[in-house]
């Protein structure tokens, strides 16, 4: 197995600093927007982009939830071992709100129409955006585009990006991974 480094901890920081500047020109205060990121790998994402927006540039009230999409999937069933479900913390009304979607990297689509089904038992919201840190093009079974991309890989055949996040214990970097 051979991994080629596509992001380090510098690129990653100025991509989360130009994602957040993306955020608040659409949503201003976000006094009517919500963030949710996807578990279990976009609260990572979520998380530090939250954390950006308030300390960096002063926007006081963030609302931050974590959606568990694991029994919304399609393909929930066919795994062989039992499923862990994560925990769904969204402690505030969605109902009539912009929401932004957040996870780290977009392959398939399908994690995302499972949160677009799974947020329905929150209410109804105003509008819902998708933003990713990785946005894999050429993978997509569903018809998902972000609004809001990072980066843009061209991952092909057998090949897998792995984000790694300082607060799983390790680095912050991207790596392309051939299996």
């Amino acid at each position: 197995m051979s991994q080629k480094l596509l992001l380090n901890a510098k690129e990653i920081n100025i991509i989360l600093h130009r994602l957040a500047c993306q955020l608040i020109e659409k949503h201003d205060d976000f006094s009517n927007t919500v963030l949710i990121g996807i578990q279990p790998r976009g609260k990572f994402l979520a998380n530090r982009l939250a954390q950006i927006l308030k300390s960096d540039y002063h926007i006081k009230h963030i609302k931050l939830g974590l959606l568990d999409i694991t029994f919304f999937r399609d393909d929930f069933r066919r795994s062989e071992k039992p499923l862990e479900a994560n925990t769904t913390e969204i402690n505030f009304l969605v109902e009539d709100k912009n929401i932004v979607f957040i996870d780290d990297v977009l392959y398939t689509g399908r994690s995302i129409r499972a949160a677009l089904t799974a947020i329905q038992s929150f209410g109804r919201p105003n509008e819902i955006e998708l933003l990713t840190l990785i946005d894999r093009r050429f993978s997509r079974h569903l018809p998902i585009q972000p609004d809001y991309r990072g980066r843009q890989v061209d991952a092909i055949n057998k090949e897998k990006v792995k984000v790694n996040w300082v607060e799983q214990g390790g680095e912050d970097a991207i790596y392309l991974v051939n299996s």
